[in-house]
């Protein structure tokens, strides 16, 4: 019987559609993590009577047609790049963006990913880096015995160096933006990498020409909303028990059609 087809997919559907969720609520204190959510369509219908044939001989046409679909089908889990909360921490390397823009950073094997997390810290050469030790870029090093570490809007890092009475540009933090940042490819270690679908590479200075601007000793949190991710998770769990029901209903509807053929 059809149906018992159709109603599985809707049951994997829904179990996909509750993994996403369960993978948002997972990370709701993921510093910059950017929340997804299933995205489903119909497949292929088998048009028993297609809508708009002739139907005699004199011409009338079918003002509606008999549409047997063969369920629902997966065609992405996007990501919602929408901007989270800052929450302030106090540390001096901490650093989130207010708009635009992603951290640019070096990976081992020398290319350049991309982030939302500006949890940085120094490494054992004065570097600044990710918590994989990883370079932002530019890089930049903070000199030995320096205080005052100081990031502007514009991601200029300053510090005071012994003996001096004025601030010493070391570096400036940059950022990069996207055609559509949706198109980024998650590799984990809140990083993305760029793709076909995302656009080239827009290199810029925060505050300036569209970019967002840094905040430091603040991180951007996760642009998951509790209440939300429960209320489609219930709708989920919902949407998977009335499927399972059809199947059910379906199965003993052949039990029954096997029984009058016995």
């Amino acid at each position: 019987m059809r149906a018992l087809y159709t109603a599985a997919t809707g049951m994997a559907a829904q179990e996909l559609n509750v993994q996403v969720i369960s993978n948002n609520i997972a990370n709701m204190r993921t510093t910059g993590y950017k929340k997804q959510r299933a995205a489903f369509q119909d497949l292929i219908y088998d048009h028993v009577r297609r809508v708009g044939a002739q139907a005699s001989d004199q011409g009338t046409i079918l003002p509606v047609g008999v549409d047997i679909g063969g369920g629902v089908k997966t065609v992405g889990t996007p990501r919602l790049m929408g901007q989270g909360t800052l929450s302030p921490t106090g540390n001096d390397l901490d650093v989130a963006i207010r708009g635009e823009g992603f951290f640019k950073i070096q990976v081992p094997d020398g290319t350049y990913a991309y982030t939302r997390d500006g949890s940085f810290m120094m490494d054992a050469q004065g570097r600044v880096v990710t918590a994989q030790g990883n370079p932002v870029q530019p890089t930049m090093t903070i000199p030995q015995n320096s205080s005052q570490i100081t990031i502007n809007a514009q991601g200029q890092l300053t510090v005071m160096l012994p003996g001096s009475t004025t601030p010493t540009l070391v570096g400036q933090i940059g950022l990069t933006r996207f055609i559509n940042k949706a198109g980024l490819n998650p590799i984990g270690d809140n990083l993305f990498t760029d793709t076909p679908a995302s656009g080239t590479p827009q290199d810029g200075v925060a505050n300036t020409d569209g970019f967002g601007d840094m905040q430091q000793g603040n991180l951007e949190q996760a642009n998951v909303e509790v209440v939300t991710e429960i209320s489609d998770l219930i709708a989920a769990q919902r949407a998977y028990e009335m499927n399972a029901k059809v199947v059910s209903a379906a199965d003993q509807m052949l039990q029954s059609t096997s029984n009058m053929f016995r």
